[in-house]
């Protein structure tokens, strides 16, 4: 079987080894070096000032969402746009905090919000929460540059798309910050872990304290002392004292430890993605079943997993029926069109429908690209691709 996921990390029996040695030794499996040094290992990668490492993906949204409003760049009742095609948990947090969703339905040849879809909703926007779908992206620098003529908070999901590359620059630099995910079959795997990347100190204090408690001890001095100042509290009673609200994301030492053994096969995980999608997309833009998607303005793509879009159900039917009898996983392209789950229909009361995100989950699915495919399974799943 030809799994989307193959191991829990990569080069699994070494790390698991080096893993429980560092269990054995370590003095400390709560928050301490190894998640600061992971935080700063991270930013440095992903060219950005400060990381703040957080217990999962979707802790990392919520957070940044908290922070925003702590911070006041956002306010309750704000309307913040979304991509209809995503994870529920980058929506969820706008609904739990007082935000107001605006759906935006994604393009059928990027699976992503494009220029033009958001323009449509420029008047009614305070912020852009966008989601980088799977690897790719649309027009982001257009997206971005709308976003700063018309004081548009912009802010980044980029859990499925480490390392791809828009004219030279790493997607989830685009935005005041970004998002990731270090869950099980991402790019890098803490088991469970997330991040928070931004080049703003003032939103980087605020993230540090949204995450554990809204305390102040893991601030840098010269912040810790202002805020006392500011507060009249002393060193005995800043033990327990709390600036803002805030939740507990913290990660541990051991997810620490993970990240830190896995963020050096960055490059080559990346690597291997990219090239294992090109494969892939070749053979998807010879076939006349699927929509072939537009990367052409995308320098590198380094995908969660492979989307296959087809032209219509009873395409879609037959190539699933296929990868299922030859053992290959698959599943749907994330949640489909978020307005039509369960969650959303609760809570927002606008029936709306985007048509887009509809089709692709009613008509496509994604199977396997991780950086463990053998030459041989890479073949296989070219010869399903093919008419």
């Amino acid at each position: 079987m030809i799994k989307l996921i193959k191991s829990s990390f990569y080069n699994e029996e070494k790390t698991k080894k080096e893993l429980a040695k560092f269990i054995i030794q370590a003095e400390i499996l709560s928050m301490s070096s190894e998640c600061k040094k992971f935080e700063e290992k991270f930013a440095k990668k992903q060219e950005r000032k400060f990381a703040v490492f957080v217990s999962s993906g979707s802790s990392a949204n919520l957070a940044l969402i908290q922070a925003l409003l702590n911070l006041g760049k956002l306010k309750k009742g704000d309307k913040i746009g979304v991509s209809a095609l995503t994870w529920p948990t980058n929506i969820m947090p706008i609904i739990q905090l007082g935000l107001t969703p605006v759906v935006i339905d994604c393009e059928l040849t990027s699976l992503n919000i494009s220029g033009n879809s958001f323009k449509k909703h420029l008047n009614e926007l305070d912020g852009l929460f966008l989601t980088n779908v799977l690897g790719f992206s649309d027009k982001i620098e257009e997206i971005k540059t709308i976003c700063i003529e018309k004081n548009i908070i912009f802010i980044e999901d980029n859990c499925e798309s480490l390392g791809s590359k828009v004219n030279g620059k790493l997607l989830g630099n685009f935005g005041l910050a970004s998002t990731f995910s270090f869950f099980v079959g991402h790019h890098l795997s803490t088991i469970e872990g997330g991040m928070i990347c931004t080049d703003d100190e003032d939103l980087y204090d605020i993230l540090v304290m949204v995450r554990a408690h809204g305390w102040d001890r893991n601030l840098f001095i010269t912040k810790q002392q202002e805020l006392r100042k500011k507060n009249n509290i002393n060193k005995f009673f800043s033990k327990y004292t709390f600036y803002d609200l805030a939740y507990n994301v913290r990660p541990t030492e051991i997810s620490g430890f993970l990240g830190n053994s896995q963020i050096k096969y960055w490059d080559e995980i990346v690597d291997k993605r990219a090239k294992n999608f090109n494969r892939f997309q070749k053979e998807i833009e010879n076939n006349e079943d699927f929509i072939s998607l537009n990367v052409s303005h995308m320098d590198l793509i380094s995908n969660f997993a492979m989307p296959i879009i087809c032209k219509n159900k009873e395409i879609f039917e037959k190539y699933k029926k296929r990868f299922e009898e030859n053992d290959v996983e698959i599943r749907p392209i994330i949640a489909g069109d978020l307005t039509q789950q369960p969650f959303y229909k609760k809570y927002i009361k606008n029936n709306m429908n985007c048509e887009n995100a509809s089709f692709i989950y009613q008509n496509g699915f994604y199977f396997a690209n991780n950086p463990e495919l053998s030459d041989e399974e890479i073949n296989f799943l070219c010869q399903l691709l093919k008419i």
